[in-house]
């Protein structure tokens, strides 16, 4: 007999209740990216090596494929397993430019793979999901507000605590530092990135060291990271600095414009902010950036994030310019799951559990299940003809609201179905009873009055 497998670290798997909020999560970003006309595809979880480690600060660790029975001199395939969902759809776009209609809106919504070390929200397997607008040769910033309003309005609906999408522009940033005079505006970006890891004074000491800052350039730029505010009022508070270039009044009038467009609207339970820290390492974005935090859990810090980029990818012939954001959806849910803050409230569909009285009748309860189903409610058979007290505990075990009592066919009853919860037992019809909406479907369950409901 063999031994009880071990759990393998970094690769969540959920029991049926916290899966039936995963599918619900995914379910509701799906019907907000499609209520705003997104194309959901799916690409490949392979890439080649070269395309997973070009571009970018690329400090992922990928998982390689190499064939079990191949010899020490074959060395791997030369393919892996992508760490993200924009490698692979940069090169989706690439590949299929010939039969995309642009600007080409899509939504992802599909597991991703690193070999790093395990962690609360770090994962080595973990499903994203992305939401992306890219264009041909041309994009215009219009729809940088767009897709971050299209995040902001598909998180608002989750069944999760509240979340704040913190803004910034690195024309804003990039026009700031140039016109400061900074030496290294790309190695200084980098730098103030880490303001979340290092504290203010060790950031100075590293913009004089490594982007060749002076001490007071260094303070200027930590000026400029310390402004944060829930409106526009970080244009004037910029200005006040003193420091003037054109690509800094481009930066600052987008941020306007993304911070005004993803505000209004009224949203419950998503706050937005111009945070002026905020700078997203990696070389490739070129205008709005974006972080996405958690309330009440910060330390995972951000669960999503994302950017305008203007060179996705490029053929030689074309540039496709976009913008897009991502959401961590294991980073998001699995610490939620394991506090208790959402639950699902049954493991199993089944709305209702059609006893048996006994193996002869068994054809009866089947008929009466296959009546419910045609009607859309989900149902199962009891899986053996017991007692009906155990036929009701065996329902209560998997969290099924509803038993149902065939009426005996050579008698005068009819049949009957009982609220296992309120002890509630009434007669019905197979052919017009239906159970209350909110037991129709497994329901996402939130613990504490103040999230979301």
């Amino acid at each position: 007999m063999s031994a009880k497998p071990t759990p393998l670290s970094g690769f969540p798997e959920l029991l049926p209740a916290a899966r039936v909020v995963e599918r619900e999560v995914v379910a509701s970003l799906s019907r907000t990216f499609e209520l705003h006309g997104f194309t959901n595809i799916e690409t490949r979880v392979v890439e080649p090596l070269d395309r997973l480690a070009k571009g970018g600060e690329i400090d992922k660790e990928i998982y390689v494929l190499r064939r079990l029975q191949a010899g020490d001199e074959d060395g791997d395939s030369g393919l892996g397993l992508h760490f993200d969902l924009t490698v692979p759809f940069a090169r989706y776009v690439l590949e299929h430019a010939g039969h995309l209609e642009f600007p080409f809106r899509r939504f992802q919504i599909q597991p991703a793979w690193r070999g790093e070390r395990p962690q609360e929200g770090r994962y080595r397997q973990f499903t994203q999901a992305d939401v992306d607008i890219v264009g041909r040769d041309v994009l215009p910033f219009h729809h940088d507000v767009e897709v971050m309003r299209v995040m902001v309005d598909a998180l608002d609906a989750l069944p999760i605590p509240p979340v704040s999408f913190q803004f910034n522009n690195r024309k804003l940033i990039q026009g700031f530092y140039r016109g400061l005079g900074l030496p290294d505006v790309t190695v200084a970006i980098r730098t103030i990135d880490k303001l979340d890891k290092l504290p203010a004074g060790t950031v100075a000491e590293l913009l004089v060291s490594d982007a060749g800052a002076t001490p007071e350039q260094a303070q200027r730029c930590l000026e400029l990271a310390t402004i944060r505010v829930a409106d526009t009022s970080f244009v004037d508070r910029v200005r006040a600095l003193g420091v003037d270039d054109p690509l800094l009044d481009e930066g600052l009038a987008e941020l306007a414009a993304v911070v005004e467009g993803c505000a209004a609207g009224g949203h419950e339970h998503v706050t937005v902010e111009a945070n002026l820290r905020i700078a997203r390492g990696l070389d490739y974005y070129t205008g709005t950036v974006v972080e996405i935090f958690m309330a009440g859990y910060e330390r995972l810090k951000s669960v999503g994030g994302g950017g305008r980029y203007d060179a996705l990818a490029s053929d030689g012939r074309s540039t496709y310019p976009g913008v897009g954001v991502s959401f961590g959806v294991s980073r998001t849910l699995i610490p939620l799951l394991a506090d208790g803050v959402v639950a699902g409230s049954r493991p199993v569909p089944s709305a209702v559990l059609v006893a048996v009285t006994d193996e002869e009748t068994r054809p009866a309860s089947t008929a009466v299940a296959d009546a419910l189903r045609r009607r859309g409610i989900p149902c199962e058979v009891a899986a053996s003809a017991q007692k009906f007290g155990k036929q009701i505990r065996y329902a209560e075990r998997r969290g099924i609201p509803f038993v149902w009592f065939p009426g005996d066919p050579a008698g005068p009853g009819g049949d009957q179905v009982k609220d296992i919860r309120s002890g509630e037992q009434v007669a019905a019809d197979p052919a017009a009873w239906s159970p209350p909406e909110e037991d129709l479907r497994p329901q996402v369950v939130v613990s504490n009055e103040e999230k979301k409901q």
